[in-house]
């Protein structure tokens, strides 16, 4: 793995500030201004995928979630995000989602998100039997409390909402 110099290191906090400021194309910018080396570095790519994201572009964002995989297979980040764009993107969806994120479950058994997600794209693929058992590995992994808490907020999971208890104040 490529080691980050002081002026890229510069580069990817510069582009979060803009991501903070809400304007994208400048975080964009300013990781174009980094070495051409390391632009296929796992930490400019998750940056360039969230810069991206903020501005929807869906196509794109798929293509940088790709290359995360490719050269950092064993970075969650990377399959959470090429599913998150393939859901998004003009010609993918949900099914497509689901089918490049189950293949992650393996790989990452002790994921929280990956589990969680999984729950959500079976709950809106109308699954719900496999919904609670992706929603119960999470719990498993993260805390009862912890993922019905995340439960209750995400829409993805509103059929289930009735069955999901409110977690217990403190």
């Amino acid at each position: 793995m490529l080691k980050l110099e002081p002026h890229d290191s510069h580069a990817l906090l510069a582009a979060l500030g803009w991501i903070e400021l809400g304007n994208p194309r400048e975080a964009l910018g300013e990781l174009d201004r980094a070495a051409a080396q390391i632009q296929d570095h796992p930490a400019m790519l998750d940056m360039r995928w969230a810069a991206l994201v903020e501005l929807k572009d869906w196509a794109a964002a798929l293509v940088v979630a790709q290359k995360l995989v490719e050269v950092a297979p064993d970075n969650v980040s990377g399959w959470l995000h090429r599913a998150y764009a393939l859901r998004r993107v003009a010609g993918g969806g949900l099914p497509q989602a689901w089918n490049v994120l189950l293949p992650a479950a393996k790989q990452f058994p002790q994921q929280t998100l990956v589990a969680f997600n999984l729950a959500c794209y079976a709950c809106q693929m109308n699954r719900l039997d496999e919904a609670r058992e992706w929603l119960e590995r999470a719990r498993v992994i993260e805390g009862v409390d912890a993922i019905n808490q995340m439960a209750l907020a995400d829409e993805d999971l509103k059929p289930l909402w009735p069955e999901i208890p409110k977690p217990k104040a403190k």
